[in-house]
């Protein structure tokens, strides 16, 4: 059962703060207003419940917790004990794997403690190439792990249909002898074959790792493959995204109790001090919503959503990298198929109502803050209650938009038709 009854009431958890500072009272409330008015389509954001956001704005905050459930170097845990045991069982749960460490800030800080677990400075790491659809953490050189590890990289094969180059992967693999192989992606639409991942890191001796940050939820709700059951070794996520969490990371073990030993010490003390409780409660609270059956149906959903708007932009023409579109995401080349940048779209979009990402294609010859692309997804107005229909004619606006950048009239028809659907589809109260 979802309810829409009131979302966020204006007002709602900032009374104290509207009378102390009414500057920021007054920002927060504009950021609830733009939420509930606006179509979010940023591939990586979703929307977490009042229930979720009442457990990241309590007590919990006030307590100080470092170490783990049961061996804390402070008093009085007995109930952030209790937080974020729940967080853990439940984690294991959802992902049907023997350990899990819920304390990470963020997705990166997740990848960063696996590397510096797991590995010692020096060690190759093979992982995705950013300009395919790969994480900045896997090894961009803009990130100071390259200063730590050796990074070597894979590509797809073909970038009009997704097919990745597990040949050539193989290859780099038995060249450079990676001691890791990564999975994972930012902007790659299409799902991996784990098994060959697997199968190339038996042949040199390398850990494998899933960075999940952004089909979580999509795993955790059966709508796409669990590495876990291809052998693979390790999966870190962030718990925001498909998970619809709140912000932060976790790393996931199948069974090896010494890379659980590892990653617990690498976390804390090695990488972080006191976890962030609150957030650790929400994580418990968003994992709790995503065991139930509804969540299931929600994950299917996000599929069923971007195969409708790909639908549309295939019969607009306009090139999608990869071809379209296996999970929540839809990468699209608009400067080659409308003239318009990535920078541009964004604007323009933003202008009208919707709220995406300008994105570098594969091979982009652009520079990255003005690509030829945008990045844009489902999760969000899945979460809103849109289905195929809505998703279709947003994906329709989107075109139109992108094609009459200079006309104010029908710009400000389209704002309004979105404005009319964010009141058809209020964000929901809950989702259980």
């Amino acid at each position: 059962m979802i309810s829409t009854a009131s979302w966020l009431p204006p007002g709602f958890f900032i009374d104290q703060l509207s009378a102390t500072d009414p500057e920021l009272a007054a920002a927060i409330d504009g950021e609830r207003h733009r939420q509930q008015s606006q179509i979010e389509l940023i591939a990586s954001e979703n929307i977490v419940s009042r229930a979720v956001l009442e457990a990241q704005g309590s007590v919990l905050t006030n307590k100080y917790a470092e170490g783990y459930p049961g061996r804390r170097y402070y008093g009085g845990c007995e109930f952030v004990d209790v937080a974020e045991r729940l967080a853990i069982d439940r984690a294991k749960q959802l992902f049907g794997c023997g350990f899990a460490n819920v304390q990470p800030h963020a997705g990166a800080p997740a990848n960063q403690a696996v590397f510096l677990a797991l590995l010692k400075p020096g060690d190759t790491i093979l992982g995705m190439d950013l300009s395919h659809g790969g994480h900045l953490t896997h090894g961009h050189p803009v990130t100071y792990l390259t200063k730590i590890f050796k990074f070597v990289r894979y590509k797809m094969k073909n970038v009009d249909t997704g097919e990745m180059d597990y040949d050539e992967m193989r290859a780099v693999a038995k060249r450079e002898k990676p001691k890791m192989i990564l999975a994972g992606y930012s902007a790659y639409p299409r799902e991996l074959d784990y098994a060959k991942f697997v199968d190339i890191a038996k042949e040199v001796g390398a850990i494998t790792v899933m960075d999940a940050a952004h089909i979580a939820g999509l795993i955790a709700g059966k709508a796409c493959k669990n590495p876990f059951d291809y052998g693979f070794d390790i999966i870190t996520t962030t718990t925001h995204k498909t998970l619809r969490g709140p912000r932060g990371g976790m790393i996931l073990t199948r069974e090896n109790e010494d890379y659980a030993k590892k990653v617990d010490k690498a976390v804390f003390p090695g990488f972080q001090g006191g976890p962030i409780m609150n957030t650790i409660a929400a994580k418990a609270v968003a994992f709790g919503e995503d065991l139930k059956p509804s969540f299931k149906k929600y994950a299917a959903q996000i599929l069923k959503n971007a195969k409708a708007m790909e639908e549309v932009f295939h019969n607009n023409d306009i090139r999608m990298i990869t071809g379209g579109t296996s999970n929540h995401l839809i990468l699209a080349d608009v400067f080659g198929s409308l003239g318009i940048s990535g920078q541009e779209a964004e604007d323009v979009l933003d202008e009208v109502g919707m709220t995406l990402n300008k994105n570098t294609i594969a091979d982009d010859t652009r520079k990255p803050m003005d690509p030829s692309g945008i990045r844009f997804g489902t999760p969000a107005v899945t979460t809103r209650g849109f289905k195929e229909k809505e998703c279709k004619r947003v994906a329709e606006l989107m075109i139109e938009a992108m094609k009459n950048k200079g006309d104010t009239k029908k710009k400000r028809a389209i704002h309004n038709e979105i404005k009319a659907m964010c009141k058809r589809f209020p964000i929901p109260d809950s989702f259980v």
